[in-house]
């Protein structure tokens, strides 16, 4: 797309009064701008393509083996309950837990509901639940529910960089706490919190602590057996398998942790999560946690090499970024920019070579701004021109300098406007 061309649609698009009318505009002029050639996706945050490996490994249970692991009482059952279980040993050896510990879900979202909401149902007492600004919506919105229900919930603030601090977790620590939820990583700044000083906190206190470990699982160590987490979300597609399976893993390192199920009717995964396993998706599941055991290493560091690039390549060519995260404690394939004087719903509309997102794609339909970056102390203006760059196993050095010079040139036409 050409300067001159740019410079109108931009002119237009700016024209545009209601915030409501500019979401829908702004899908309108991506389409009619949008090149021949599909946007380089740097939005892995959201979800990640599936990797071929794991599609290979699918493609015999969605045609020749198709039995129901339940039906353990002839052949196809058996193949298909013991390819569940090896699944359930790759991600168990992810992030270093055992098998049985792991309870297969829709994915993440339904993990962290589980957790939250099975845990406080189960177990006695008045059931007090701390969570934090920062979390994703699928912790706050289940906890929001607790609260009208009649459990106390205490969410406490975030840093300017999106970290917790333990400090805060112990002083919102009452006689009635029972469960701690803190995410592994923020979801849209890539900060990683201090869980390790937080467990402490909480073990030493009898107090479960859950993680949403989401981001983090394939790029950073979690490790069960030297972290004392007492629950852990987990989801296949950001990790490169399929969309629809996750899970929720359950230790009993210190005891026994009594669950609540939110689905019940045949008492599959040890009655917490009844229905017919999708053997297709654990089965891709399980092998994207073998790759990822393999490789994130390897992964981390190129993508944080990549995220690097990115950053200097536009701090570079652009003045007024602001980057938000933390400087250091951060994943290596985040990147999330304010850019200062520019209208966000024109700047996502310019953005037709690149696939990027102003936030979680959990609430891209919600026209309010990021509660992160809010929580963190961002102005409203700067929270709205914001974009959040994940990249991923298949990004490259050539994508990346596309990237800095199409994000460029579209910031530079909005500052002329």
């Amino acid at each position: 797309m050409n300067f001159s061309r740019q410079s109108f649609l931009c002119r237009l698009f700016l024209s545009i009064d209601s915030a409501y009318n500019r979401r829908l505009a702004s899908r309108f002029f991506r389409n009619i701008v949008v090149s021949p050639d599909p946007p380089i996706y740097l939005d892995h945050h959201a979800t990640t393509p599936v990797d071929s490996r794991v599609f290979e490994v699918m493609k015999p249970w969605l045609t020749n083996q198709f039995g129901n692991a339940a039906s353990i009482s002839h052949l196809y059952g058996e193949i298909a309950r013991e390819a569940v279980e090896i699944a359930r040993q790759q991600v168990a050896q992810l992030v270093n837990c055992q098998p049985d510990e792991v309870i297969f879900t829709s994915g993440a979202t339904e993990a962290n509901n589980l957790a939250l909401k099975g845990y406080l149902e189960a177990a006695a007492g008045t059931g007090h639940l701390i969570i934090n600004r920062g979390e994703h919506k699928a912790i706050l919105d289940p906890a929001e529910r607790l609260s009208r229900s009649g459990y106390p919930v205490t969410s406490i603030e975030i840093d300017a960089h999106g970290q917790l601090d333990p400090q805060q977790v112990l002083d919102a620590i009452t006689a009635d706490t029972q469960l701690v939820s803190v995410m592994y990583a923020n979801n849209e700044v890539g900060t990683i919190n201090p869980l390790n000083e937080i467990a402490e906190i909480c073990q030493e206190r009898n107090i479960r602590l859950h993680s949403d470990a989401v981001q983090a699982v394939g790029l950073m160590p979690v490790d069960l057996k030297k972290q004392p987490i007492d629950l852990l979300s987990l989801s296949a597609h950001k990790i490169y398998g399929p969309q629809g399976i996750g899970a929720l893993v359950v230790r009993r390192d210190h005891g026994r942790i009594p669950l609540a199920p939110l689905i019940e009717g045949g008492g599959h995964e040890r009655h917490l999560r009844s229905g017919t396993l999708p053997v297709t998706l654990i089965v891709g599941f399980g092998e994207a946690c073998r790759i990822a055991s393999e490789q994130k290493e390897t992964d981390s560091t190129r993508l944080s090499t990549l995220r690097d690039r990115l950053w200097n390549g536009l701090n570079r060519s652009l003045d007024g970024l602001q980057r938000n995260g933390h400087p250091t404690e951060c994943l290596p394939n985040n990147l999330n920019i304010s850019f200062e004087g520019v209208d966000g719903d024109a700047l996502m509309a310019g953005l037709t070579k690149i696939a990027v997102s102003s936030g979680s794609a959990c609430t891209s339909a919600d026209p309010a701004s990021s509660h992160v970056l809010r929580a963190m102390g961002i102005s409203e203006s700067l929270t709205k021109a914001s974009l959040r760059f994940g990249l991923g196993r298949s990004t490259t050095q050539d994508e990346i300098d596309i990237a800095v010079e199409h994000v460029t040139d579209v910031v530079q036409t909005l500052l002329t406007m």
